[in-house]
């Protein structure tokens, strides 16, 4: 075996040794040059006959519209083409931003577990984890048919078949819309491309709103109510109030109905979106009580600070990211050029937030808190999701400092007056800056945008710009959000309470959730304390 393999390798270092002493022959040489000197004279002929273009600019022609007869397409035969590819572009720009909203929830985890103790780690993670994949699952169910069962048509998607099923109540000559009523478990009457593209695009939305409240119950939360509660919200409370405002429910009919501007108007969800998720995280947090040790018997507050700040910073910079697709991707068009001034006002919104977040705490209480820095950039954010698209820069960047103003004045008068314990901030960041976000919509929108919205004539126009009526449009939806949502809520887990106690035992929270509740730990080994100076 040996001896085969010897020779085999021999024979094959003979052969290319004659090789290479070919090649030395001066005549060889000539052939090979001449060869070469062939190869590349013909380049040019071969680089016509190939037809590359390397600028792009010739790629796409007649010859790639579909006919019958290649390469002349009729009239009618181009419209299609055309119109074709509108709507592709449209649904893909809607996917795509759809995916970018998917991946906020990664910021989401990032953000509560870092504000969390390292001892309920797996815990808080898991909760950001589970309400995707229970949420899918209950939006599938009915959570999509309530909210956009009685759409319509969505025209930018080419149409979202069977979709025409809204429940109404008929009051003074006039129909308001209450909820969907098709497209239960996403059935064959709207298996349908346009339909699924609103599905995925919309449904991250709803997750958005239902992971806020893990955060605001974070550490003393029981897993199996978790569970039930996602159930809840993405199938029930979410849709009823996004068909409200999304759905062609009433709420958007305001206008059309009573002459309030062009009904409420949420552009991409200050209300919808956070003010729903804000609203069910302040009673979920004022139904299961603040943590242990978090007040004294005197109700002085005891700070319990998060263990890893840079997770959380990162965490943010990811939802800032993903809100790229959360507010420029509610055009569901990527052939609405308004695209870049919605991208431009949430970043600038943003930046505001962030920054006066940072100069109110380092005013109030000496130190800036990298913390409040990430909340008031978020809230920057939530209040400028409803207004993007109506709004100039200027307008834009007052709507965010104010948020980060807002975020901190809310987070401590809920902790230390209300004496609610919310470890994240959440209903400070995305209650009260959902609320503003409306508000704001009805006070700076320019008039440069939205014709037609809701089914009313003309522009969106606030009352800086001369229409009252919008303003007390965003001002109902507001106050009708926070009723609704935090009124069912307190009562849903209130009940719930009773049934399938919320919380955990003294003891489990004094250890830490992880092992008790999700049988692993988030971390192991031990815990490195920092000393504060």
């Amino acid at each position: 075996m040996e001896n085969s393999t010897f020779s085999s390798e021999t024979s094959g270092f003979v052969k290319v040794n004659r090789i290479l002493k070919t090649l030395s022959d001066p005549r060889a040489k000539k052939w090979v040059l001449t060869l070469v000197l062939l190869l590349w004279m013909s380049m040019p002929l071969w680089a016509q006959l190939a037809h590359p273009d390397p600028s792009g600019a010739a790629t796409g022609t007649a010859r790639d519209v579909p006919a019958a007869t290649a390469g002349k397409p009729t009239f009618q035969e181009i419209a299609d083409a055309v119109g074709h590819n509108r709507i592709a572009i449209n649904i893909v720009w809607t996917l795509i931003t759809g995916f970018l909203v998917m991946f906020m929830q990664a910021g989401f985890a990032m953000v509560e577990t870092g504000f969390t103790q390292a001892k309920n780690v797996a815990h808080t993670m898991a909760m950001n984890f589970m309400i995707y994949a229970i949420g899918i699952l209950g939006f599938w169910i009915c959570g999509f048919a309530f909210m956009f069962g009685g759409i319509g048509s969505v025209a930018s998607l080419g149409g979202t078949a069977g979709l025409t099923h809204e429940i109404t109540l008929h009051l003074f000559g006039k129909d308001f819309g209450l909820i969907g009523n098709a497209g239960y478990f996403l059935n064959s009457s709207v298996y349908d491309v346009g339909v699924f593209t609103l599905f995925l695009f919309q449904m991250v939305f709803m997750d958005t709103a239902a992971t806020i409240p893990t955060g605001a119950m974070a550490e003393r939360w029981r897993f199996k109510p978790f569970v039930i509660y996602g159930f809840f919200i993405s199938m029930i409370v979410y849709p009823l109030f996004g068909n409200w405002v999304w759905g062609g429910g009433w709420l958007s009919q305001l206008g059309v109905n009573l002459g309030l501007g062009h009904g409420h108007v949420d552009f991409a969800g200050s209300s919808v979106v956070h003010e729903v998720g804000g609203a069910a995280a302040l009673a979920g947090a004022l139904v299961i009580g603040p943590r242990l040790g978090k007040y004294t018997r005197d109700g002085k507050v005891n700070p319990i600070p998060g263990h890893n700040i840079p997770m959380a910073i990162v965490g943010t910079f990811i939802l800032a990211f993903g809100w790229f697709g959360f507010n420029p991707g509610s055009t569901l068009a990527g052939t609405d050029l308004r695209i870049s001034v919605i991208a431009v006002n949430t970043m600038l919104a943003s930046a505001a937030g962030a920054f006066l977040a940072m100069l109110y705490t380092w005013k109030t209480t000496g130190k800036p808190d990298p913390g409040m820095m990430a909340n008031g950039m978020l809230a920057g954010l939530v209040a400028i999701t409803a207004p993007c698209a109506f709004v100039n820069a200027t307008s834009a960047v007052i709507i965010g400092a104010i948020a980060g103003v807002l975020v901190v004045a809310v987070a401590n008068f809920v902790d230390r007056r209300l004496k609610i314990d919310d470890p994240v901030g959440a209903f400070a960041v995305h209650g009260a800056n959902g609320i503003w976000g409306v508000l704001a919509l009805g006070l700076f929108a320019d008039g440069k945008y939205g014709d037609g919205w809701n089914g009313v004539p003309g522009t969106v126009r606030g009352l800086f710009y001369g229409d009252a009526g919008q303003f007390v449009a965003e001002l109902i939806g507001a106050v009708t959000c926070f009723v609704f949502v935090f009124g069912v809520m307190y009562v849903f887990f209130k009940v719930l309470d009773k049934i399938v106690p919320l919380r955990v035992s003294e003891a489990v929270e004094e250890k830490g959730l992880d092992m008790p509740e999700m049988g692993v730990k988030g971390y192991v080994g031990d815990q490195v304390e920092i000393p504060v100076f």
